[in-house]
């Protein structure tokens, strides 16, 4: 009897429609598997057509190109002799399926369709694909001339089956199966199957790579079994980007462990294991035999053929290994630089234009670029050709090869530096070290000439000069002066874009980088240092309030009070240990802290779906890893949007009090308007207990007054955001993960009439604990 077998599971970047790419990858990827000796070979999801063709699913044509490249691989050589199994759109009877087609030598053996759609977040499967609900049931499926006259079959079986070789049985999930409360692959291991497949499209998520690596290893614990997974890599053309993490599991033991990041188009994953360590590790298991003696069982698809050689027998076998993870800050390092590189090949881009403030976030994007580029150099150095002539192809230059890092973001990143006579020379000064130590072409102008023409015009027109509310102007005239400012930074950045690189006479255009940090949101898991400044109103309890700023973000406090403000307001300064279902800080956008149209609109964001403290633990970590000084005074900087005159050469205008509420209550906020799924009202009721050492109730109904006016006066901005890298299950973005509508009753008349009875009630009633601080 066999007992050892070569199985193989791959990571691919396909793309959307890129059906020639994709063809090419998959044979890439069946040749690599056979010359290493598998003889079943897996790949992800869909991917044929690639997974994000979205609507493109509706089209006829997604479907026939899908089934004229099924048409190459099953004529072409290279998949002889060793079971494919791939994933593509089939219709059935008028219905579309997402599903893997499984044939061996010019033979399709099944096609299984899924079972389980991902329906949620960034996946909308049900708009377009039905699940199939027939669970054990096969029927026949006839199929096109064009795979007919290639594989003499009339029809195939299609539906819920397993696979029964000579010497052992094949079962299949796709990805959300493996997530559902009752995977199938319980019930195919309790009636026999020994290897279990897994083709996902999984999006990367900080934190969440230990999630898909417990659901494996939890799967083969309990019932033993070989289970392999592959997944999409890089970007599909959206928001989001697969990181692989392709893996080969035995028994609870991972065996194969494919890279999460990285620029090769095709990995390969695989493993010799013994069918016998299956079988034995399930016969000590009497619970799981016993169930197994009254489960249904499923059909079987007899194939002739074995995964087993005898020759074979005294080949080695793979052993375990301990499951490597990236550190968070390594994440967001490796993650949205891929992810960028992907965008700018494809794009068939010269580079990137960056508006490089001096604060945190641009400086976060510009090192995401410089991780890109440090990447680029690490694949060229070992042998990728591939990058290699990506990288001539987007520098023009047939004969260069990138060594230094440095040298690559010259070419392909422009920053530039917009000042106004509201900027400060300390800003001026940040960014400019930044480039220059990361090595961008750098510019630095002054947009004052043209913002000065913009109210030159309107001044003409009407007669009316507005100005500065510093200069005896009023609040409407401030506004408009501070977005003049940001848009006509806009409009600079896309002339620079298209023109920079053409007065310096080099071909091509710049993508636009934003760096609007849209997901303030914390959900760390580690020990982090906080610090916040809340307004006590008074309050002589620092530490009581800390404790409710902890306890309404999930977060715990450990260290005590910082020092006191002469202004009424304390800094709690406090070490959280940070739980990853902690909420943390909403987006400034979810109140409109953005200007429509201002430098945030881009052609791409690659900070888009990461965190505030994300990000400045990712700066910290860009500072010793890349050897970066520059960043130091920019993390020290206060955040501000330099867009008011100076007092004194000294900037007077920061983020928070521009927003009327602090980092900290707008965690609170965010936490229970969009996790806990909570209007006006039940806020309020919320907060009363949450925040009952601190404010009274006419306080707390007066803060979620003001967050949901601002909030929903604000809510059309989402509409407008740049297409971001998503890295959180938490998106403001409209229309893809936040589907509220944009135009609201900003005075909730009905929602804050019952606020306001319920403060009446409490203010006529005895002072109780709530009324105050005790």
């Amino acid at each position: 009897m066999g007992r050892k077998v070569t199985v193989a599971t791959c990571a691919l970047n396909q793309w959307a429609l890129d059906f020639e790419g994709n063809l090419q990858r998959i044979l890439k990827s069946i040749e690599i598997a056979k010359n290493r000796g598998a003889r079943y070979r897996l790949g992800p999801e869909l991917e044929i057509c690639g997974y994000g063709c979205w609507d493109h699913y509706y089209e006829s044509d997604t479907i026939l190109h899908s089934f004229q490249v099924l048409a190459a691989l099953l004529e072409s050589p290279v998949t002889q002799d060793i079971i494919c199994d791939v994933g593509m759109p089939v219709m059935h009877r008028n219905v579309r399926y997402n599903c893997r087609v499984i044939f061996l030598n010019r033979k399709i053996l099944l096609i299984r369709p899924k079972m389980a759609l991902a329906n949620e977040a960034n996946y909308h499967e049900l708009r377009w694909f039905t699940p199939w609900s027939r669970s054990r049931h096969t029927e026949e499926y006839f199929l096109p001339r064009m795979i007919r006259d290639l594989t003499e079959q009339e029809t195939v079986p299609f539906g819920d089956a397993v696979l029964a070789t000579w010497d052992t049985c094949i079962g299949s999930e796709i990805c959300e199966e493996l997530w559902t409360p009752h995977s199938p692959h319980i019930d195919m291991g309790l009636d026999g199957v020994e290897i279990v497949t897994n083709a996902s499209s999984s999006h990367h998520v900080l934190r969440k790579a230990d999630t898909r690596v417990d659901l494996v290893t939890v799967a083969t614990t309990k019932n033993g079994g070989i289970y392999l997974l592959a997944n999409q890599r890089g970007c599909d053309g959206d928001r989001v980007y697969y990181d692989g993490c392709a893996m080969i599991a035995m028994n609870g033991s991972i065996f194969a462990q494919g890279s999460q990041f990285s620029l090769d188009d095709v990995e390969v994953l695989t493993a010799t294991l013994d069918l016998e360590d299956v079988r034995s590790y399930r016969a000590e298991i009497s619970s799981r035999n016993l169930a197994a003696s009254r489960v249904s069982p499923y059909p079987r698809v007899k194939v002739d053929f074995t995964l087993s050689c005898h020759e074979d027998l005294l080949a080695p076998v793979s052993e375990p290994i301990e499951w490597k993870y990236h550190s968070p800050e390594e994440e967001i390092s490796l993650g949205p630089a891929c992810w960028l590189w992907d965008f700018l090949r494809r794009s068939q881009q010269a580079g990137f234009l960056l508006p490089l403030s001096g604060g945190v976030d641009s400086a976060a994007t510009a090192c995401l670029v410089y991780s890109m580029c440090c990447q680029v150099c690490e694949a060229v150095r070992s042998g990728n050709q591939e990058v290699l002539a990506d990288v001539r192809t987007i520098v023009n230059q047939s004969s260069y090869t990138p060594q230094d890092p440095r040298d690559l973001c010259g070419r392909i990143l422009t920053t530039c530096y917009m000042a106004s006579e509201n900027s400060s020379q300390e800003t001026c000064s940040r960014a400019r070290e930044l480039a220059q130590q990361i090595g961008s072409h750098h510019i630095s102008l002054s947009i004052d000439p043209a913002v000065k023409a913009v109210v030159g015009i309107f001044s003409l027109m009407t007669g009316k000069s507005p100005l500065f509310a510093a200069h005896g102007g009023s609040s409407r005239e401030t506004l408009a002066l501070q977005n003049v400012q940001a848009r006509i930074r806009m409009v600079l950045a896309y002339l620079f874009a298209q023109l920079s690189l053409w007065s310096r006479g080099i071909r091509g255009g710049l993508l636009v980088l934003g760096s609007a940090n849209v997901d303030e949101r914390l959900e760390c898991t580690g020990t982090v240092t906080a610090c916040c400044n809340l307004n006590l109103l008074g309050s002589s309890h620092p530490p009581t309030l800390a404790s409710q700023v902890a306890g309404t973000t999930g977060l715990r406090v450990r260290a005590g009070e910082g020092p006191s403000c002469p202004d009424s307001r304390v800094s709690i300064c406090a070490e959280f240990l940070l739980t990853p279902d902690a909420p943390g800080l909403l987006s400034l956008s979810l109140l409109g802290y953005l200007t429509k149209y201002d430098c945030s609109s881009a052609d791409i964001n690659p900070i888009g779906g990461i965190s505030k403290t994300d990000l400045r633990a990712f700066v910290h970590f860009c500072t010793e890893r890349f050897q970066l000084p520059a960043l130091q005074s920019i993390l020290s900087a206060p955040p501000t949007a330099e867009l008011e005159p100076l007092a004194d050469g000294q900037v007077s205008q920061t983020d928070e009090e521009d927003m009327g509420m602090t980092y900290a209550e707008l965690s609170v906020y965010g936490k229970l308007r969009k996790v806990a799924k909570m209007g006006p009202y039940s806020m309020f009721c919320k907060l009363l207990g949450m925040w009952r050492h601190i404010w009274t109730p006419r306080q707390v109904a007066d803060k979620v007054k003001q967050f949901f006016s601002k909030y929903s006066m604000n809510r059309h901005k989402m509409t407008t955001l740049t297409p971001a890298y998503h890295a959180e299950n938490y998106s403001p973005d409209d229309n893809r993960f936040d589907l509220r509508p944009f135009l609201y009753n900003t005075g909730w008349p009905w929602q804050f009439r019952c606020i306001e009875n319920q403060v009446l009630q409490f203010e006529r009633a005895e002072p109780q604990s709530l009324d105050g601080v005790d």
